[in-house]
């Protein structure tokens, strides 16, 4: 895998962490604390737009 520069993890009550990492050639990846191998990843762009969203409260009903 490429060389990613992972962020210190977010972590939910209980154990439920994840971990947001980027890389030189602009992706960005998120993945379970300790699975940092089996990330998910795409661009930095979405990962932002994500990011805004969550914020903006698009994905409460998934709470």
């Amino acid at each position: 895998m490429t060389d990613v520069t992972w962020e210190d993890p977010f972590c939910g009550e209980g154990a439920n962490c994840f971990r947001i990492g980027t890389d030189p050639q602009g992706n960005a990846y998120i993945a379970v604390t300790g699975q940092e191998d089996h990330p998910l990843t795409d661009s930095r762009e979405a990962l932002r737009a994500l990011i805004r969203d969550i914020k903006a409260g698009k994905a409460d009903h998934l709470l």
